[in-house]
């Protein structure tokens, strides 16, 4: 029982110095990749680079101690970031301390779910998310990751739109007029070094590497050359009004947005008060429609600011030369003056700009400031409101992010031989986000490039996690500034290398090589889920529904077959093997549970085999299929028997399952077909009913010698 709580404490038994030295070796492997990831997959997240590194910190050691793989490295993964940003995006501003608080919120409220399916020992519930539609919104979800980091690649700055096919056409136009190849240069540049690298040597920590160089080269080439300076000193026709504008649309939409929010809590407490009491109707239809007033008003304002920030950010200049507080436009410089030849443009984000102290980029983006020492560990304050607000998408990452897990965790167990428990992994990965979210860590899962290095590096227990997070908090206390330099486009580059690992062609044609419907259902997840991108719960939810109503209809359709003897000399579907079948004596195989979904249609199949044979007399249920059986079912099995009997036709069954036989039982059908009619196997079956047939009418023996029931006869033949 203490092992099963603290699963960590089987980890001991033989452990020894040599164990121990190639775990050390194995976390300090991971890290070295772990480190940049996060810090590029929290940016994935609208978060700041250095909460990668937070939620690096507490959840790989947390899912390994208490879970029950050995070898699985949890942490900050791309696709669970991706919907961490998709989802929150509509309640706050990326980046914004809402966006934060809520991203934290969103981890506890994931951990709480997961955790709560592994201890009630339902972690069976994520095969509701089938493999085609995993497969098709995994593929998209690939090609949305590493699209997203395109902006970043060649250094320009847009709004996100609507859609994700919006938001790229923008990164193009923004592209097409003004890229700054440096930053394209230093994102090639890593993609080539973690490209040669690997095929050099797998076990070489590529990622690290390409960091190292990248930020080496960007401190000492002056990478980042940021400048602030008065609106007084770009000579710029009208800028000073243009961002008078701008303040003025920001903090009209900060007004709009207050007193929605504001008039959402009345409208949630007079609902309140409306479920214990009197209602105020005509209020709350006022504030409902004051509400929607609002969202219209803020959707004029937010695509007014984004038209302004467009402008601002189009906006190009070239310093004088020697001087560098003067800048002049970059179309317009007067006869005469010289400048320094580099292209500077003002830096808009989503907060009002300071006149006195405008931000002027002249070269890339770089990671920046990151604050030293450990987060700041508190409880997040989790309302009702905000646990069911998140819980919807909290549902769809748990399920996903523990899909993804307990894969890559089963993949590797299939190597060691070690035994797993989805249940216990469940509850490791519920225990690291929950964890985590105290310590400011976002949203996180198994990740499937870092446990394929842990493994490569020989992990033999989970304390190659306990060293990795312990790398994590080093690093946290003591190496952050050299993180400063780190040029943004190699994070991109990041990305965009580990999320080609995502991609997978070949599990389409796999689907649709296994059922065609598979295959399509794969397709259109792809499709959904790109289409509604940033919206990825969209493809899920599709997905799911399309496969849950290939369930239904399949559960409503099973197979009938009617069989007849192969060559084999065994009884097999006539349909099927082209076999010719008997005309007097209907031996049908129903495949599935007779339940209340496809209880009529089994009397449909019956009555089709009457009808397409005249001079039927005997009809045989080969029961071996039918594993379950409820009401609905049980009555249609009893029509069936009471038509045929009506109809002076024989009927019998055959290899009936023991709790299908105590439902016959229980309800007396048992006694309505007659012991003497249920036969232990279908072949005992047909030999006595193809006697009895010839015994108890008037058919002549020997025109049944060469019974399709008893010899092969192929349909040719016939």
């Amino acid at each position: 029982m203490i092992v099963k709580i603290f699963p960590f404490l089987d980890w001991f038994k033989g452990y020894g110095g040599d164990k121990f030295k190639v775990d050390f070796l194995a976390g300090l492997t991971v890290a070295l990749v772990l480190i940049p990831q996060s810090m590029a997959y929290a940016q994935l997240a609208g978060l700041p680079a250095y909460y990668g590194l937070y939620a690096a910190f507490l959840p790989p050691m947390v899912a390994a101690l208490f879970g029950s793989s050995r070898q699985l490295a949890t942490g900050p993964v791309a696709v669970v970031s991706l919907m961490s940003a998709a989802s929150l995006e509509p309640l706050a501003t990326a980046g914004s301390p809402e966006f934060i608080a809520y991203s934290i919120i969103l981890a506890m409220v994931v951990g709480i779910f997961q955790f709560s399916l592994g201890v009630l020992r339902l972690g069976l519930v994520v095969n509701f998310l089938s493999h085609p539609v995993v497969n098709g919104f995994t593929n998209a979800a690939a090609i949305i990751i590493a699209s997203s980091q395109f902006s970043k690649f060649f250094g320009v700055y847009v709004d996100k739109a609507p859609h994700h096919y919006e938001t790229m056409t923008r990164v193009a136009q923004a592209a097409m007029d003004y890229t700054h190849f440096p930053t394209l240069m230093y994102g090639i540049g890593a993609v080539a070094i973690m490209v040669v690298l690997k095929k050099i040597n797998p076990r070489i920590p590529n990622v690290l590497v390409a960091v190292a160089i990248a930020t080496l080269f960007s401190y000492f080439t002056g990478f980042n050359n940021d400048a602030v300076v008065d609106v007084s000193a770009i000579q710029q026709p009208g800028l000073g009004e243009k961002v008078t504008e701008f303040n003025q649309t920001v903090a009209r939409l900060k007004s709009l947005g207050d007193e929605r929010a504001a008039i959402g809590n009345q409208v949630d407490e007079l609902r309140q008060e409306g479920s214990h009491g009197p209602a105020k109707p005509i209020e709350l239809i006022q504030l409902e429609a004051r509400r929607e007033i609002l969202t219209s008003q803020m959707a004029e304002a937010k695509e007014e600011a984004h038209l302004l920030r467009s402008d601002l950010r189009g906006m190009k200049f070239e310093a004088v030369s020697g001087d560098g507080s003067n800048f002049y436009p970059k179309a317009a410089i007067p006869a005469g003056v010289e400048t320094d030849s580099t292209t500077w443009r003002l830096k808009v984000g989503n907060t009002p700009l300071d006149r006195d102290n405008l931000l002027i980029m002249g070269g890339g983006a770089v990671v920046g400031n990151i604050p030293e020492g450990l987060p700041t560990f508190t409880i997040p304050q989790l309302s009702t409101d905000s646990f069911f607000k998140l819980l919807p998408t909290a549902i769809i990452i748990s399920l996903l992010g523990f899909m993804e897990a307990i894969a890559i965790a089963k993949a590797m167990a299939a190597q060691t031989g070690q035994k797993l428990d989805p249940n216990q992994e469940l509850i490791g990965q519920g225990l690291a986000n929950m964890l985590g979210s105290i310590g400011s860590s976002y949203a996180v899962s198994g990740s499937f490039s870092r446990s394929a290095v842990n493994l490569q590096a020989g992990a033999v227990s989970g304390i190659s996690s306990v060293v990795t997070s312990l790398m994590v908090v080093i690093t946290l206390l003591f190496f952050t500034p050299l993180l400063y330099h780190l040029p943004q486009a190699v994070l991109a580059a990041v990305i965009m290398m580990a999320v080609i690992g995502l991609l997978n062609v070949k599990g389409f044609v796999h689907a649709w090589k296994a059922q065609w419907y598979d295959g399509v259902i794969a397709v259109f997840s792809f499709l959904v889920t790109l289409y509604f991108a940033p919206h990825l719960d969209k493809g899920i939810m599709v997905g799911v529904a399309l496969s849950m109503a290939v369930f239904l209809y399949k559960s409503m359709r099973p197979v009938v077959a009617s069989l007849s003897m192969n060559e084999e000399k065994v009884l097999k579907s006539a349909e099927h093997y082209c076999l010719k079948g008997c005309r007097h004596i209907a031996v049908v195989r129903f495949d599935g549970a007779l339940f209340f979904a496809n209880a009529s249609y089994l009397d449909e199949q019956v009555a089709k085999y009457r009808t397409e044979r005249p001079d039927l007399r005997y009809v045989l249920l080969d029961a071996k299929g039918i594993n379950d059986m409820d009401a609905s079912g049980e009555e249609a099995l009893a029509m069936v028997v009471e038509r045929l009997r009506s109809a002076k036709l024989g009927f019998a069954m055959s290899s009936v399952k023991g709790q299908v036989l105590a439902v016959m039982e229980r309800t007396h059908l048992l006694d309505r077909i007659g012991t003497e009619n249920i036969y232990a196997t279908t072949e005992d079956a047909v030999a006595k009913i193809v006697d009895k047939v010839h015994e108890n009418t008037d058919l002549p023996a020997e025109g049944c010698q060469n019974c399709p029931l008893t010899q092969y006869i192929p349909t040719m033949t016939a």
